[in-house]
């Protein structure tokens, strides 16, 4: 399994404009989308070091990325 990033705007590039908008303008979906950065580069250092986690703890912080992410897509496309 390959080593990739997750950040948010490489994942949904056709809301480069609305995630600075949020970005900006709503602060539940700033925090959310600092935590899920933070989390996401720590996987990413994690797999790239081969870091002493277990397979349970990668997995819920895997888990828990991915939960950010739905919260955040649905952020993202509720067109308020």
């Amino acid at each position: 399994m390959g080593i990739s990033s997750h950040e948010l705007h490489k994942e949904f590039p056709e809301y480069k404009d609305r995630i600075e908008e949020l970005r900006g303008n709503d602060m539940k979906f700033s925090e959310k989308l600092t935590r899920y950065s933070e989390l996401d580069q720590e996987i990413e250092g994690l797999e790239k070091r081969g870091g002493p986690i277990s397979d349970d703890k990668m997995h819920r912080l895997k888990t828990w990325r991915a939960q950010l992410k739905d919260e955040l897509y649905r952020a993202l496309t509720n067109s308020n």
